[in-house]
């Protein structure tokens, strides 16, 4: 096996740490995070041990990295919804249908994730809770506007409709299907239209 060495792509031109994720996510969905050796990683990525340890230090940490690196596209994506020029309940429907779509688009980062949380150290599980509770934040942040605002009924509380919407999102790896009758933006648009219908004042 060519040796690949630290921080230069071969093969393709993809750049190591981007392999090593491709194969560890690869390898994660297909037969589970402690099923995966560090081996398997490597050969799968056409690294050295070497390489990955270089980058990442442990298997534990390609498993935080998958979920790490949906969430900062999704806080990113949210960050410039929240923060248009846009009426709040555009830019919460905006915000509602995108992390929908990013989560199926990168389903097998999310499944694996939920799936092997419990698995991270102790340390590394509150790193990622904090990540998680920031978007959640930023998220009920615009409900809350939009309350403040009287644009959105304040019966229901934000913590409440965040988890609401959440909780749809975070069972998506457990019925959606790419050759399903809805495509990632009719779910999205469906999701994003049940959370305003739950923020329209009765009788609205």
């Amino acid at each position: 096996m060519p040796q690949n060495t630290p921080g230069n792509p071969e093969g393709d031109g993809t750049p190591v740490p981007r392999r090593l994720l491709a194969a560890a996510t690869r390898l994660f969905a297909d037969q589970g995070y402690d099923r995966t050796s560090v081996q398997e990683i490597v050969e799968a990525a056409g690294v050295t041990k070497g390489a990955l340890y270089h980058y990442f230090g442990s298997k534990e940490d390609l498993l935080q990295e998958v979920y790490a690196r949906l969430l900062r596209l999704q806080q990113e994506r949210l960050d410039m919804y929240a923060g248009s020029r846009e009426p709040v309940e555009e830019r919460l429907r905006a915000a509602a249908a995108d992390v929908v779509v990013t989560t199926i688009e990168n389903l097998d980062d999310a499944s694996i994730f939920f799936r092997s949380m419990h698995q991270l150290s102790p340390e590394k599980n509150k790193q990622v809770r904090a990540e998680r509770r920031r978007y959640h934040e930023r998220f009920r942040a615009l409900v809350e506007e939009g309350q403040q605002a009287g644009v959105f009924t304040r019966d229901i509380p934000a913590d409440l409709v965040v988890d609401y919407h959440f909780g749809s999102v975070h069972h998506l790896s457990t019925w959606y299907r790419p050759d399903g009758p809805l495509t990632p933006q009719q779910v999205a648009t469906h999701l994003a239209d049940l959370l305003l219908r739950a923020l329209t004042h009765p009788g609205t």
